[in-house]
């Protein structure tokens, strides 16, 4: 009888680990074919189909107030906001797989479950806070994703830890329908998830609109106090924030993160 118990465990162990295995696969495969969306996209379409009428105002328009040039990657992400409104822009990090559509929803819940096409998945997406206010535009970009074991979303954030892999990859690219910028990071961290009881912690993750300019600088001052290593590069009151999110098992409730300002 025991062995037969024994047998039975095994068998069950390997179906399981089979399963697993499997998802992780799959999980995988619908992550890749992501983060090749935005290279797969028919750009020069996308040019093909702008009006006359609306170049020609553009035109017009840059004898009275600077105009942003359009890039590529800015055209790519204007013809993905067409799939979905709630497309704000396209994240990238060289040499990760981090190099995603970035959501914002009504709330920070539905995109921890849906991609980027509004379907279930376990993977989510990479989203902003619903709180950053674009019309402001609030301070900081707090962006989420989650720490796959697959290797997906934000996992590889935590390259960061190695102080060597920053200084290979000392920049973060994000890009908007409106602009296409390069972000320097300032500072990385791991933190938690702290109880609403507890006094005089760094709150990182309530931060996306500065206030006053004091709530700007404690936050950069923390930020930097907090660094798991020196980082000449530092931020302004007025300079643009992002701040990239995910979790850490280092801890209960462990966060790590990646703040940046936005290279003028």
């Amino acid at each position: 009888m025991k062995k037969i118990i024994i047998s039975i465990f095994f068998a069950l162990l390997i179906v399981l680990s089979f399963i697993y295995i499997i998802n992780s696969i799959l999980l995988k495969k619908e992550a890749i074919e992501e983060s090749k969306l935005l290279d797969n996209i028919n750009y020069d379409e996308i040019i093909t189909n702008f009006s006359k009428k609306e170049i020609n105002s553009n035109v017009e328009k840059s004898s009275v107030e600077t105009q942003p040039q359009e890039t590529e990657r800015m055209l790519k992400v204007k013809e993905l906001k067409t799939q979905n409104s709630d497309i704000v822009g396209w994240l990238e990090i060289p040499d990760t797989s981090i190099n995603y559509p970035v959501l914002q929803g009504l709330d920070n819940e539905y995109y921890m479950t849906h991609n980027y096409k509004k379907q279930k998945s376990k993977n989510g997406s990479i989203f902003l806070s619903k709180d950053y206010d674009w019309e402001l535009p609030s301070s900081n970009l707090l962006i989420y994703g989650h720490n796959l074991n697959n290797g997906t979303m934000f996992q590889e954030l935590l390259k960061y830890s190695n102080k060597s892999f920053f200084e290979e990859h000392p920049k973060i690219r994000f890009t908007t329908e409106l602009d296409d910028s390069e972000y320097e990071i300032i500072s990385v961290f791991k933190s938690r998830v702290y109880y609403k009881s507890e006094k005089n912690v760094f709150r990182y993750y309530f931060f996306v609109n500065a206030e006053t300019e004091q709530e700007y600088n404690d936050f950069i001052y923390n930020a930097k106090k907090e660094s798991l290593y020196d980082i000449d590069a530092t931020a302004k009151f007025g300079d643009q924030l992002m701040t990239l999110s995910t979790c850490s098992y280092h801890v209960k409730d462990g966060r790590f993160a990646v703040v940046a300002r936005k290279i003028e």
